[in-house]
């Protein structure tokens, strides 16, 4: 479908889901607040029966259903913090921030951790949601340390900050994926007046925006670099179908950074970029009518592949701030709602089941036959998030809520 026939449905659908979104996160919300208790229920409970006694996140279930939880220094172990923040933050009760204390305070210790590009997903959701809400500056403290942690991952021969360590196939390997982690950096320099951050970032996106995309700004999953002269060695996948395929979440990775990015530049070359990729995405013959796209658009052709409903919250979120900078705002609004309305009506879990998690029928890595159609804590991260968004243009407020809950 191309965009400007997606315009022309969303000036006919756009007064009944502007209705409907008045409502949506409301019923959203109160699901979620009764799921996560479950689920906190359900992850102390596995903690006491584990053998392990580092384990702090929920992450995802097991094909069989059992609870998976990861340690700190798994990339996904902010985003369950993060979740519980959101609740404090919609519904102004303390008894979320209190539960979202010590999940928050125990990914202090990864500030240090240079091993990682995933600083921004551990630390930032979990410890940068709980500053951003709070202004307690021991979270100020780890929000900055991280940065600088983050940041000695950068080669300026090769202008990004490099994704993963010790792996035989790539010499130095950035994924699209990392561009998440940039606001981190730019946090850091609003905090800090050090703009060594703020430049680390746009040299990584600039470097990003100039190798990983396709003439139809789809995306390359790992592009690998040679860290002596810069060159580019490969173009592959990691977690896609193939290396010329278009991994749905990583599509969606790329829309969300460079929406982020035009918010702390005002740079219009990213404001360009995600409107190009929203264009592919939007556009693609391979996205079903319901929007929650298969784990690979380029897969999509074979039977039986399963959807993303990660990358599908992703993208609303992204989608619900760059309505707001965008002449295609109404566009954008629109094609979240849509997103959010097929989510919550067909991906969320029943009451009391899936342990406590919000939505089915993510895909993790399906390569690795790892996590295929399974809750993902960090569908249900952004999920929360876009709700989020959703409830604060209802209300004619700013996409981003920068200190206090939208009940104060």
């Amino acid at each position: 479908m191309k965009m400007k026939h997606l315009l022309i449905l969303a000036l006919l659908n756009g007064l009944t889901l502007s209705l409907f979104a008045q409502n949506n996160a409301d019923k959203a919300f109160a699901f979620a607040q009764h799921q996560t208790k479950l689920l906190l229920n359900e992850t102390d409970k596995a903690k006491k029966a584990g053998t392990k006694p580092n384990l702090l996140s929920p992450r995802s279930l097991t094909p069989n259903g059992d609870l998976i939880i990861v340690a700190p220094k798994d990339w996904c172990s902010g985003f369950f913090a993060g979740n519980l923040w959101f609740l404090y933050e919609y519904t102004g009760d303390k008894y979320w921030k209190e539960q979202s204390t010590p999940y928050t305070i125990a990914m202090e210790t990864e500030k240090i951790d240079s091993g990682t590009h995933d600083m921004g997903f551990k630390v930032y959701n979990s410890v940068g949601n709980a500053y951003r809400l709070t202004h307690d500056q021991q979270y100020k403290a780890v929000i900055l340390q991280s940065a600088k942690t983050l940041i000695t991952r950068f080669n300026p021969v090769i202008g990004c900050l490099k994704s993963w360590d010790n792996r035989k196939e790539w010499k130095f390997p950035v994924i699209i994926d990392n561009m998440m982690n940039l606001e981190l950096l730019f946090e850091a320099t609003k905090l800090s007046g050090d703009s060594s951050f703020y430049k680390t970032a746009v040299t990584h996106a600039n470097t990003t925006m100039k190798n990983h995309f396709r003439d139809n700004y789809s995306s390359y999953h790992v592009i690998d670099y040679d860290p002596e002269t810069g060159r580019v060695l490969h173009k592959q996948t990691h977690q896609g179908f193939s290396d010329s395929s278009s991994w749905a979440r990583g599509q969606a990775w790329g829309l969300y950074g460079y929406t982020m990015c035009y918010r702390e530049t005002g740079n219009k070359i990213y404001l360009q970029q995600a409107e190009n990729i929203a264009g592919f995405i939007f556009s693609n013959p391979a996205m079903p009518a319901d929007l929650v796209p298969y784990w690979d658009y380029d897969a999509a052709k074979l039977p039986g592949q399963p959807r993303d409903a990660s990358a599908a919250a992703i993208a609303a979120s992204a989608l619900y701030e760059l309505s707001t900078y965008s002449k295609n705002g109404d566009l954008y609004k629109t094609m979240a709602d849509r997103i959010l309305n097929s989510l919550g009506r067909s991906y969320q879990a029943r009451p009391d089941s899936a342990r406590g998690f919000l939505l089915l029928h993510s895909t993790g890595h399906k390569p690795a036959k790892s996590e295929i159609d399974v809750p993902i804590v960090y569908a249900d991260y952004y999920y929360l998030e876009a709700l989020l968004r959703q409830k604060r243009l209802a209300n004619k407020k700013a996409v981003i809520n920068v200190a206090g809950s939208l009940k104060n």
